[in-house]
């Protein structure tokens, strides 16, 4: 049987206003420490070259530590953190105006059922860079890329369907409302062609190079793009698309579509058979 693939581009795109964009840069300190070895050094320093600094709007600096010590040691621990970081981004020339909060945070108590508390403490003793941008201008729809209340005429294979809705609060991997309605229609699609099996890809935005993936502020790890993915496969499973016909994976930032990060921050459906 012929093989043809299709692309499904589920993309982040306002109703009205547009989503800011968002990303997040973890530093990881010793214990007990809040200065910056070279390699940490090297991180941040690495982090700021691959920022659009143009768009940059704010840049919110948080420090924590893990769950040893007094709460007041703890406390100015992480306010030193934070600081020895604000510091780095002014030295790399960062403006202090768009620096609009430093503070720390304290201790992260564990929870009681973790198995590895080394591993959790040493990712609790770190600071969190969030940066956020203003909004890039709408990118044009292309040929060949259309609106899924155009899908029923002129429609060909290779075709991209580009959603009105937003599929994803910036940095979380849960569905909105909004995104549960638009899925719902493209679940039509998949009842009417029941054959078809696809790979549901996530993808992100907006993170350096080095870091291929993004944190997920629900499990504060970096699995964004394979949390999105997999929402979005439990969705369609609960509303009776069979399992057999899918498979997910997330991708990070390694397939960016150079079209904006309008498009890079999307989960798309790929047909894989037919």
């Amino acid at each position: 049987m012929l093989r043809k693939v299709i692309y499904l581009f589920l993309i982040f795109a306002p109703l009205i206003a547009r989503a800011q964009e968002e990303t997040v840069y973890s530093v990881y300190f010793e214990f007990d420490k809040y200065n910056l070895d070279e390699k940490q050094g090297n991180g941040v320093v690495a982090f700021i070259k691959a920022l659009d600094t143009t768009r940059i709007e704010t840049i919110q600096i948080f420090g924590y530590c893990d769950d040893r010590g007094k709460d007041s040691y703890n406390l100015k621990l992480s306010k030193n953190r934070a600081n020895t970081i604000k510091d780095k981004l002014v030295g790399q020339g960062v403006k202090n105006k768009i620096i609009i909060t430093i503070e720390g945070k304290g201790r992260i108590l564990l929870e009681e059922d973790i198995d590895n508390k080394s591993e959790a403490r040493s990712k609790n003793r770190r600071v969190d860079v969030v940066v956020n941008f203003r909004a890039a201008p709408p990118p044009k729809l292309e040929p060949g890329m259309y609106h899924i209340d155009d899908l029923k005429a002129n429609m060909v294979v290779g075709d991209r369907i580009y959603l009105d809705n937003i599929l994803f609060e910036k940095g979380k991997s849960q569905l909105t409302l909004s995104s549960k309605k638009e899925l719902d229609r493209i679940i039509k699609i998949l009842q009417k062609y029941k054959n078809l099996q696809f790979e549901i890809q996530g993808h992100i935005c907006c993170t350096p190079t080095f870091q291929k993936e993004a944190i997920d502020m629900g499990t504060r790890q970096r699995e964004l793009s394979i949390n999105r993915a997999k929402t979005v496969y439990n969705y369609l499973k609960l509303k009776k698309i069979a399992a057999n016909r899918m498979t997910y994976k997330g991708y990070g930032n390694t397939k960016p579509l150079g079209k904006g990060p309008e498009y890079d921050r999307r989960v798309e459906l790929v047909i894989t058979k037919i």
